[in-house]
């Protein structure tokens, strides 16, 4: 097998590959078995149909076209590892040469894995960023524990609404003094404060006391999922029917022993504390990764090819589009509500698409230079983080795993995290 190799641009390869004849007569007889398998003709039997019957049934480019698909994927892999060439997408196939007798000559236009020049991976200076639970988180999360434990009581009577109260108002909004739809409710209950509509509606109830009516003022932002609404301004009809104020139970031993898995207010504020503790360790630590990460990434440098983008983009939307399913919306209503379309969707993945590929392949790089290994075991621990990820059983994951050929893609992922593991290890102290 020759092969010849040129580029097609800054991004693109095109391989010329020779494949000798004696290769393309074994396809061929390969080729009129798997074709007297599948179609039927009169006077034989179902695959045994000689070769000058096919060829007078189907015609002799019908043979060779079916034996280029059988000859062409090992010849072109032999070619891609021959010229160490490592493409990030389908190949497209021009054939130049198939005759019976004669060399097949085709060519392959490719995009191959660009190559990555390294900088500073080691000893890089990356601060871990503080660990602290403030006393205002702390009693954060004590009002928010009392509040599932609240009672909920009528205001005096003559009172104003304040932020924070519950409250049910019947509403009719208008742009241009004519109602729109989806503008008008009867008994809307509320909690003002919240943030539940329009930036400054909730803001103008403040003060209104039961039975008493106000128009409130809104401008609907521009990039409003009902564009028929976006940037227009609206005049909302209230009244409000009723408040409500939020009574916490009292902050003591007995409260919290009955209320909660916890002793005592001390027992329980000190555990809460540990806990947010280590919610805050966790988060710095994944913040200390990520910025070492995009450090060593900068460091290098690489041309990433579009596509590898673009796959990026694909992919991310499809766990958007799988993330959305499992709340019960689908990607034309997420499309509608955010006001846009899939081209400005795509768009706005791609900066974190092109930094999430730069960065697998700086990890990718640092592994081969650093020839890192994965253990088989360690194939078995990701596969049981997956299973467990998903909900299965790492016998099934494997199952997935092997039927769909992506055992190199888990070498790859292992490698990398343990590439990403190397420099977390290796900061500057």
């Amino acid at each position: 097998m020759k092969v010849s190799t040129e580029k097609a641009d800054s991004q693109k390869l095109v391989l010329t590959i020779e494949a000798p004849a004696d290769e393309l007569a074994k396809a061929v007889k390969a080729a009129c078995k798997k074709l007297a398998d599948r179609v039927n003709i009169p006077g034989f039997r179902k695959g045994h149909a000689p070769k000058q019957i096919l060829v007078r049934h189907l015609g002799k480019q019908a043979i060779l076209d079916e034996a280029f698909e059988l000859l062409a994927p090992k010849t072109l892999n032999d070619a891609f590892i021959q010229e160490k060439v490592e493409p990030v997408d389908r190949p497209q196939i021009e054939i130049v040469t198939l005759e019976e007798g004669s060399d097949v000559v085709f060519k392959a236009t490719v995009t191959p894995k660009p190559e990555v020049t390294l900088g500073d991976y080691k000893g890089l200076a990356v601060e871990m960023p503080k660990v602290e639970v403030s006393e205002d988180e702390l009693e954060k999360q004590i009002k928010n524990m009392r509040s599932h434990h609240a009672k909920m009581v009528d205001a005096p009577e003559g009172a104003a609404v304040e932020k924070d109260n519950f409250i049910t108002l019947d509403f009719l909004g208008k742009v241009d003094g004519t109602a729109f739809k989806g503008g008008e409710a009867k008994d809307y209950p509320l909690q003002v404060g919240s943030g539940q509509f329009i930036a400054g509606f909730e803001d103008q109830l403040i003060g209104v006391k039961v039975g008493e009516e106000k128009d409130v003022k809104v401008k609907f932002p521009d990039d409003y999922h009902e564009a028929s609404l976006a940037g227009k301004e609206a005049v909302f009809s209230c009244k409000v029917n009723s408040i409500k104020i939020q009574e916490l139970p009292e902050l003591n031993d007995e409260f919290v022993k009955k209320s909660t898995s916890y002793e005592s207010v001390e027992d329980m504020k000190a555990k809460l504390h540990e806990n947010l503790l280590k919610a805050a360790k966790t988060r710095a630590e994944s913040e200390l990764r990520s910025k070492a990460l995009k450090t060593a990434a900068d460091n290098a440098k690489v041309s990433i090819p579009d596509v590898m983008v673009d796959n990026r983009v694909d992919s991310m939307l499809n766990e958007l589009s799988v993330n959305l399913e499992s709340h019960g919306m689908n990607m034309e209503q997420y499309l509608k509500y955010s006001n846009t379309d899939m081209s400005k969707l795509r768009e706005t993945y791609r900066q974190s698409a092109a930094e999430a590929v730069k960065t697998d392949l700086v990890l990718e790089k640092i592994a081969q230079i650093e020839e890192l290994k994965v253990a088989p075991e360690e194939i078995d621990t990701e596969i049981s983080l997956m299973a467990a990820r998903y909900g299965t059983t790492p016998k099934e994951v494997k199952k997935i795993v092997a039927k769909n050929g992506y055992i190199a893609n888990l070498y790859e992922t292992i490698n990398r995290k343990k590439a990403a593991q190397l420099i977390i290890d290796n900061l500057a102290k």
